[in-house]
């Protein structure tokens, strides 16, 4: 366990004899992340800093490190990779990953708006990639959006993984609770409370890629009320209705549709599955 409390954590201080933080990189609703420097590399990083005040006890703050430690499996270049997991003597917890580089797709969407029909395939068979070897290893990310994939030099990257199921699990909420994730991108099933799982995260990213098609998402609404009574329909809007000046492929648009179908048991079953038919996708 680290001696550094959260609030200790600065510019020009160095963690564990070995990262040097560098400056503040981006904010979560749960989380605050520093820009950091790897000393045995010369390599970036980033430290996401989750307080103690999320946790009722050390114990609980533990449970939710050893979750995200079982991340450092995940082979894929498509999912950010973790470092390594630290409990400070507070509480708090340090997560260290590689630096996200590149703008999230929530930066992109908010300066282009909806993207090319190739560019929606491509982002989504790599993504889908990434999360078939997360479900693979025995992870659920739990909580995927715009915010949640940066475009790196490389190609997309999902970040952010296994946060809403490690504090479902270090918290012990069991099967059901309130609503963990963001209600544009969960499926009907989490506004029950349900667990996020494999078809949810399906869902999630179907609702990513509508969105990324379209410049919105697949329901209108803004209240909580307003966007699940919107989502009982049994398939999502057609997207010429909901942005009638976007020309998708009809192929493209079907594939989507699949993971966004209200009852789960109709979605892809996995997401290895979701990503082949959207490589196969005709976009003429």
């Amino acid at each position: 366990m680290s001696a550094y409390s959260l609030f200790q954590l600065a510019p020009g201080v160095t963690l564990q004899d070995r990262y040097e933080i560098k400056d503040t990189n981006r904010a979560g609703s749960m989380s605050a992340a520093f820009r950091a420097t790897d000393n045995t590399d010369g390599s970036e990083c980033e430290i996401q800093a989750f307080p103690s005040g999320l946790f009722e006890n050390v114990e609980q703050a533990e449970e939710f490190a050893a979750s995200m430690r079982g991340w450092k499996d995940v082979s894929s270049g498509a999912v950010l990779c973790i470092r390594s997991v630290e409990v400070l003597e507070d509480g708090s917890i340090l997560v260290v990953t590689d630096l996200p580089t590149g703008d999230s797709l929530r930066d992109v969407l908010s300066e282009k708006g909806a993207l090319s029909p190739a560019e929606v395939q491509s982002i989504g068979t790599t993504i889908l990639g990434g999360l078939s070897a997360v479900h693979a290893a025995g992870h659920i990310h739990g909580d995927i959006k715009p915010n949640a994939i940066h475009l790196t030099g490389e190609g997309p990257v999902l970040v952010d993984g296994g946060i809403t199921m490690g504090l479902w699990s270090a918290k012990h909420l069991g099967d059901k609770t309130a609503l963990i994730g963001t209600p544009f991108y969960a499926p009907v099933e989490q506004f029950g409370g349900e667990a996020p799982d494999i078809s949810s995260d399906i869902y999630n990213v179907a609702t990513v890629l509508y969105e990324l098609a379209t410049g919105v998402v697949p329901w209108p609404g803004q209240s909580f009320l307003e966007i699940f009574q919107a989502k009982l329909a049994p398939e999502p809007s057609r997207m010429r209705d909901r942005a009638p000046e976007c020309e998708v492929p009809a192929a493209l648009e079907e594939v989507i549709k699949g993971g966004l179908i209200t009852d789960r048991r109709d979605r892809y079953s996995d997401a290895g599955t979701f990503r082949d038919l959207l490589a196969a996708a005709s976009l003429d």
